[in-house]
């Protein structure tokens, strides 16, 4: 339930803010309400289709078919869950810049009404079917669909509510701490589906386990246990590991969170040459 709870509030949170962004930015505009409601319903509309899409697929194969297409979605859900993270390091703060450039033009008369519903719609289809694709990767790791379903409605109120916080300016929390945080804590959600999809992949005999089971902790912690399900969820608890699993799991941490660090790196860096250059022409 964690895990669905975390993903589903990172993505509402970014569709909510900014749709919150652009809200604000048009605000007093005629007709903005109507515009802004169209998008996120399109939105929602696209989305919906990819998760039927997403179905349908899953149950139409069978056999190996099956173990395959598990294995996918893990590793197309760890793909885009590193390049969100390493994406919203580097553009985050340019998001939010464009964001007001279009409720500004849209208020100004250069821009039409509608793009508020583009951009809107846009944004919610597309956090939405990202959604869609890693809550299919955590059913394919054996979670119930009344804990994710659970979590996702907790995930949709907590970032409607910080949406509906920033909005009206009452948050006072750093944006960057929140996506910091949450950016690990979805980085080691990665790891995780990355090694149960080597898992499926053995599984149905297209990798080699590289050994037998590295240890057993189910005398320790069952992974059938509340706390065994809450960790193999958040950060791939697995009793007893294969060698392919825990290369596949130390292999996402290096490559996503070097990247993390390497473009964390990078915008520190332009902040702090930008504010040098700054100081340097207020004391001139």
């Amino acid at each position: 339930m964690l895990a669905t709870l975390i993903i589903v509030f990172r993505e509402v949170l970014e569709a909510a803010l900014i749709v919150s962004i652009v809200a604000a930015a048009t605000k007093g505009v005629a007709g903005r309400g109507r515009w802004l409601g169209a998008g996120i319903l399109a939105g929602l509309v696209g989305a919906s289709l990819v998760a039927a899409f997403a179905s349908a697929i899953s149950n139409s194969l069978e056999g190996t078919g099956q173990e395959i297409f598990n294995a996918s979605v893990l590793f197309l859900a760890v793909i885009m869950l590193g390049w969100h993270n390493v994406w919203m390091g580097s553009h985050g703060r340019q998001l939010a810049t464009e964001m007001k450039e279009v409720g500004h033009d849209v208020t100004v008369g250069t821009k039409p009404l509608y793009a508020l519903a583009i951009v809107v719609g846009a944004a919610v289809m597309r956090e939405g079917s990202e959604v869609v694709l890693f809550l299919n990767g955590i059913a394919s790791g054996g979670v119930g669909n009344s804990a994710m379903l659970a979590g996702g409605l907790l995930g949709i109120a907590a970032g409607g509510a910080l949406g509906f916080a920033l909005y009206f300016g009452l948050l006072r929390l750093s944006l960057n701490m929140l996506f910091r945080v949450t950016g690990w804590m979805i980085l080691l959600l990665a790891a995780g589906m990355a090694a149960q999809g080597a898992k499926f992949l053995v599984q149905g005999g297209f990798l080699p386990p590289m050994g037998g089971f590295m240890w057993n902790t189910s005398w320790l912690l069952s992974e059938s246990s509340l706390i065994g399900q809450t960790l193999h969820t958040l950060v791939g608890y697995t009793a007893r590991p294969l060698p392919i699993q825990a290369i596949f799991y130390v292999a996402t941490l290096v490559v996503i969170g070097g990247l993390m660090k390497i473009v964390g790196d990078g915008v520190s860096n332009k902040a702090k040459a930008r504010n040098a250059a700054a100081g340097s022409v207020a004391g001139d």
